[in-house]
């Protein structure tokens, strides 16, 4: 059953025109995307204000076409080589403190994207020493030595999304893989086991509750440090509809089980993103 009366507890914020203006003019001027505006976030604006941003690399043309995504599908261009250093500028203009860097899926380059990111990450280090990084990779092509590409330089927080349980990949995810996304989380582990892993789930796709505590389980058993959970909204028509609206009891009810099981962070609420206030696992383990 699809539903489509939101319920009260979804309300999506007003948001700063102004804070969104300058944002949106400091992108244009160093021909940058946000994950914000490609992707149709419902927080777009709030973590501006609050010192982070969530850049998208790549360029914003993916090479996948996943059900719940608003991001262009298509052939993309060449990795621009310009784009890691104006990633860094913007970041120093913005004053930002946290830096999250994300990406459209790259299947027509061998390392996925992983080059992109690590000279993005060196870039900022260079630019804005001091800064933290959250790094939300693709799959980088399931190739050990991609994740190594990237973990070289040091991000703070390495995240890899599951997005949803394994039954609903052919649904939600038809050209990724269960497996070789919890295997990225493993090898950034066996990698560097002092690196905090990351990984997000949306729910209200049509997943059980056993089938998330499942997840749950396997992303413990790679060591996972953070998980964060939200409510799936569609992003635009053409996209996945919202099978069930996830109480706020219920976001929290896994939070508490997240937690008991060890991860060292949870967020769990209706507008939680893997990049919203990322800061905040940080700080809470520090």
């Amino acid at each position: 059953m699809v539903m489509t009366k939101k319920p009260d507890w979804i309300r999506v914020k007003g948001v700063d025109w102004s804070v969104l203006e300058k944002m949106k003019s400091l992108t244009d001027k160093y021909h940058l995307h946000t994950v914000c505006e490609g992707a149709t976030c419902p927080n777009m604006g709030e973590c501006f204000n609050c010192g982070t941003a969530t850049f998208m690399i790549l360029g914003d043309i993916c090479t996948r076409n996943c059900a719940f995504c608003s991001v262009t599908t298509g052939k993309p261009l060449p990795p621009d080589p310009q784009e890691p250093t104006n990633v860094a500028l913007a970041a120093r203009d913005l004053k930002l403190k946290h830096v999250v860097i994300t990406c459209v899926s790259r299947d027509d380059l061998e390392d996925g994207g992983a080059g992109q990111f690590a000279r993005t990450l060196e870039e900022i280090h260079r630019v804005l020493p001091g800064t933290t990084t959250d790094v939300l990779v693709s799959d980088l092509r399931g190739k050990k030595e991609n994740v190594a590409i990237v973990l070289e330089q040091k991000p703070d927080i390495f995240a890899h999304n599951l997005e949803t349980v394994p039954r609903l990949y052919e649904t939600c995810r038809r050209q990724a893989d269960y497996q070789k996304s919890l295997d990225v989380l493993r090898f950034a582990k066996e990698i560097d086991p002092d690196t905090f892993t990351k990984c997000s789930l949306m729910l209200g796709v049509g997943e059980t509750r056993e089938e998330v505590l499942d997840v749950m389980k396997d992303l413990r058993g790679v060591s996972c440090d953070f998980i964060t959970l939200g409510q799936y909204l569609r992003p635009a028509e053409g996209n996945l509809e919202v099978v069930d609206f996830i109480t706020p009891e219920a976001f929290e009810e896994y939070k508490k089980i997240a937690e008991e099981m060890g991860f060292s962070y949870v967020a769990s609420s209706p507008f939680v993103r893997s990049s919203f206030h990322s800061e905040e696992a940080l700080k809470h383990i520090k």
